[in-house]
């Protein structure tokens, strides 16, 4: 088959690789229609290469036809139509009983020190085969796969993998006043998502902080508040707060992560870890990271006295200083983590009707054959071409 794989730095590239089969009798083998390029994949093609292997198959938000299912699978038959969360999760141990499907306990990378184990994602997280490919071995048949109705296009369903349950979370975990207010850092596909929620959901106003010209419109085509950061500068806090009686919003969603400008003594670092060899650089990443804080750092800013910091963010430092005097003060809440995919799937179905309340039908602004994949990834990375989400199709 024919599928997206890591060999460098800035270098993933369409190969031949080997069909999957069905290895226990839990499998399913799915026929991948849409994939996603998810903000998640940059790290992996800019930070976390000593974590990869050249030939690794990235991606982890699929859709697809069921192929073919192993002797012991009793929900899914050849021809279903199912989105493939991006968490390894069993759905039967006791991490998936409490909701908690990216801790899965039948997955965990215990060796690493790691939760579940994830599609397309490195040593780390159990270096799973990805779903930027033509086809993909699902383990946990009866419990993983999320069985959608045919008809509607892939758009409808497919950010079930991952866009839709982890923007959901990032809400959730914000803990928004009825009415209340919400400030998104990042309007990437997860901070846009989020945002739209937040106002589906009832806060009274949301505040979206970019750089991206075309990200910023995306959102203030929706009732969103925007905030052109390379416009407020260090002063885009201020300005937060003269949108909240001087308070700062009661909640703050970080959807940016590691890779956020305005830090760059810790770009550097990164950098130079990328030159090490890659057994050295992973002990150096796992011990000594650091990540890019400027926008965790413009969150605890950002948000009022008293309120809820959700960060969804991906991070990968472990000496990153942070402002603890700041944040004991002011009384911040924080919740973070990846998103328990399976936990919110069922919150978010209802929604995706013909109403298309979220918009997803027309969320991807990119829409390319796999072939086209190492050159979607350039361009995602460079933020070129009003590019905000790409969807391939092998």
């Amino acid at each position: 088959m024919r599928a997206l794989t890591w060999h460098g730095k800035r270098d993933v590239r369409i190969d031949t690789v080997p069909d999957p089969k069905i290895q226990d009798p839990t499998d399913v083998l799915v026929k991948i229609t849409s994939t996603g390029i998810c903000g998640s994949d940059l790290h992996l093609y800019e930070v976390l290469g000593p974590f990869l292997e050249p030939g690794d198959i990235l991606g982890h938000e699929p859709m697809g036809v069921v192929e073919e299912v192993g002797p012991e699978v009793t929900k899914l038959k050849p021809g279903d139509r199912v989105v493939v969360p991006f968490n390894v999760s069993c759905g039967t141990c006791w991490m998936c009983s409490q909701g908690l499907h990216s801790q899965c306990e039948t997955t965990q990378n215990r060796e690493r020190g790691k939760g579940g184990s994830l599609f397309g994602y490195t040593k780390l997280y159990g270096q799973v085969p990805g779903g930027q490919a033509e086809f993909l071995r699902v383990p946990f048949g009866d419990h993983l796969p999320v069985q959608v109705p045919h008809g509607p296009p892939d758009d409808r369903f497919v950010y079930l993998s991952d866009v839709l349950p982890t923007a959901w979370q990032a809400v959730e975990y914000a803990d928004v006043p009825p009415g209340g207010t919400v400030t998104v850092l990042g309007l990437g596909p997860i901070g846009d998502m989020a945002a739209r929620i937040a106002l589906h959901r009832g806060a009274s106003k949301v505040i979206g902080v970019d750089l991206v010209p075309e990200r910023l419109a995306r959102a203030r085509a929706r009732g969103v508040h925007t905030l052109d950061l390379g416009e407020y500068g260090k002063d885009t806090a201020d300005e937060i707060r003269r949108l909240t009686d001087g308070r700062g919003t009661d909640a703050v969603i970080e959807a940016v992560g590691m890779e956020a400008h305005g830090t760059p003594g810790a770009k550097l670092a990164q950098q130079a870890v990328g030159l090490l060899p890659s057994p050295v650089a992973q002990k150096v990443t796992e011990r000594a990271g650091v990540d890019r804080l400027a926008a965790l750092n413009l969150g605890i800013d950002a948000v009022r006295r008293g309120g809820t910091f959700s960060i969804s963010g991906v991070y990968g430092g472990n000496v990153d200083p942070l402002p603890l005097l700041t944040m004991f003060d002011k009384q911040i809440q924080i919740r973070m983590g990846q998103a328990n995919v399976r936990r919110w799937v069922d919150d978010i179905l209802p929604l995706l009707d013909d109403a298309d309340v979220l918009g997803v039908e027309d969320f991807a602004t990119h829409r390319l054959p796999l072939e086209e994949g190492p050159q979607a990834y350039a361009t995602f990375q460079a933020k070129k071409d009003g590019m905000v989400k790409t969807l391939l199709q092998p």
